[in-house]
C-alpha cells in the first residue's frame, strides 16, 4: 500500500537528486534536498484540505487531479509562477522574465521579493476564508467545542465570514502594510486590491463549485425518493466511494471544484515559494525541490483518501483548518515581518498531530479501532 501510493514520489525523488548532482554537484543536491522537506513541511496540512474535497469526486476527476493537477502544481506555480510575478512586476516579457531570471539572479530575486505584499494578501485572504467558512459552520464533529459551538452558532449570520475577513484585511493595510520589509514604502493600496483579489477569488470559484455540487445532490436525493432502490443496491458500490461520501462529483461540479482545489494549492505554495528565496535564488533548483515535495503532499492525499483516515480520525480536518487559519495570519504578518519558514511549518504540524492525538482518544474512549473496515477510495493510481 505505502509502496503503491508513494512509488512514483520515491522515484521522482530519486531521479531529481540524481540531476540536481550532475548539474549543480553535492551543493546543488543539498540545496534540492533541503527545499523539498521544506516544502513537505509547510505544505503538510494542505494535504489532509486536499483529501477531504478529493474524496467527492468521482475516479475520473481524482486522477485528473493526480495527473494534470500536480503539473500545474510542479511546473505552474513552482517554475512559471515566479516568472510571472517577475514580469508583471518589472513590466516586461515573459521571455525578458527568463533570460533575467538565468543570468541576473539577484535582479530576479528582488523582484520577486518586492512583490511579496501582494503574494501574502491574495493567498493569505484566500486562505482565510477557506478557515472562517469552516469554523463558522455548523458540524456534526467539534473538536474545541468551547470554542466551535459559539462560533458556529455566530456563522447563522449572512456573510460572517465575508465581513470577519474584510475586517482583517482593513487591520493588515493599516497596520503591517504601512511600512513594509519587502519592497519599501506604504503598500496599503496594494494588499487592499490583492486581498480583495484573493476574498472574490475565493467567493467565484468555491461558489460555482458549491452551486454545483448542490445541484448534484438535489439530483440524488430526487431519484432516491423516486423510490430506486433496485438500482441504488446494485450500483451502491459505485455510488459511494471509499469514505462513506456521496455520488463523486462529475461533469462541471468536479471541473470546478477541480480548480477550487488548484487555487488552495496555489495559496499554500506562496509561502514556499518565497520562502525557498532563503535558500536559492536559482529557478531551476527551486522549481525541482519544490516540485519533489509537491509530489509527497500529493501521495499523501491519495494515501489519505485510500485508508479512509478523515473518517477514522474525524478531528484530523479541524487541525488542518486551524493549521490554514495560523498560515492565513502569518502570511498577512510576513507583509511586513520576517517569519521563518520552518515555524510556519512547524505550527501546522503540531495542530495536525494535536488533531490527530484527539481522534485516536476519542476512538479509544468510543471502543472503535481506528481503521475503518468501509471499503476503500475509488482512487486507483497515486502519484
Amino acid at each position: 500500500m505505502l509502496l503503491k501510493t508513494f512509488g512514483w514520489s520515491f522515484a521522482i525523488t530519486a531521479a531529481g537528486l540524481a540531476l540536481a548532482g550532475v548539474l549543480w554537484g553535492w551543493q546543488g543536491l543539498a540545496i534540492v534536498g533541503i527545499l523539498s522537506i521544506l516544502e513537505i513541511s509547510v505544505s503538510f496540512d494542505n494535504a489532509v484540505i486536499n483529501a477531504g474535497i478529493l474524496r467527492k469526486m468521482n475516479a475520473f476527476w481524482q486522477k485528473i487531479f493526480l495527473t494534470v493537477g500536480i503539473l500545474i502544481a510542479v511546473f505552474g506555480m513552482r517554475l512559471v509562477f515566479p516568472v510571472v510575478i517577475v514580469a508583471v512586476t518589472a513590466k516586461m516579457g515573459p521571455i525578458e522574465a527568463v533570460k533575467l531570471a538565468i543570468n541576473d539572479k539577484p535582479q530576479y530575486e528582488q523582484l520577486v521579493t518586492s512583490a511579496h505584499p501582494a503574494i501574502a494578501a491574495f493567498g493569505g485572504m484566500f486562505l482565510l476564508m477557506i478557515f472562517l467558512d469552516f469554523i463558522f459552520e455548523e458540524r456534526e464533529h467539534k473538536w474545541l467545542a468551547w470554542l466551535e459551538k459559539p462560533l458556529a452558532k455566530m456563522g447563522k449570520l449572512d456573510m460572517l465570514s465575508v465581513i470577519v475577513a474584510l475586517i482583517v484585511l482593513l487591520v493588515a493595510s493599516m497596520t503591517v502594510a504601512t511600512d513594509v520589509a519587502h519592497g519599501g514604502g506604504d503598500k496599503s493600496a496594494t494588499v487592499l486590491l490583492s486581498g480583495v483579489a484573493g476574498l472574490l477569488t475565493y467567493l467565484i470559484v468555491g461558489g460555482v463549485s458549491g452551486y454545483f455540487e448542490d445541484k448534484l445532490e438535489e439530483v440524488e436525493d430526487e431519484e432516491d425518493e423516486d423510490g430506486e432502490a433496485a438500482a441504488a443496491s446494485s450500483g451502491s458500490a459505485a455510488k459511494k466511494n471509499g469514505t462513506g461520501a456521496a455520488v463523486g462529483l462529475a461533469g462541471k461540479a468536479a471541473f470546478f471544484m477541480f480548480l477550487y482545489l488548484e487555487v488552495i494549492d496555489a495559496s499554500f505554495s506562496f509561502d514556499g515559494v518565497i520562502g525557498a528565496f532563503a535558500i536559492t535564488n536559482d529557478i531551476f533548483e527551486m522549481a525541482l525541490g519544490l516540485g519533489i515535495g509537491a509530489m509527497y503532499i500529493r501521495s499523501l492525499t491519495v494515501y489519505l483518501v485510500r485508508k479512509g483516515t478523515l473518517d477514522d480520525y474525524v478531528y484530523l480536518e479541524h487541525g488542518a483548518h486551524y493549521a490554514i487559519g495560523a498560515l492565513a495570519v502569518i502570511l498577512l504578518a510576513t507583509i511586513k515581518y520576517e517569519i521563518n519558514e520552518v515555524i510556519t511549518g512547524l505550527v501546522g504540524v503540531v495542530l495536525i498531530g494535536l488533531s490527530f492525538l484527539s481522534s485516536v482518544r476519542r476512538n479509544r474512549l468510543q471502543g472503535k479501532p481506528g481503521e475503518s473496515s468501509r471499503p476503500k477510495s475509488e482512487v486507483s493510481s497515486g502519484v
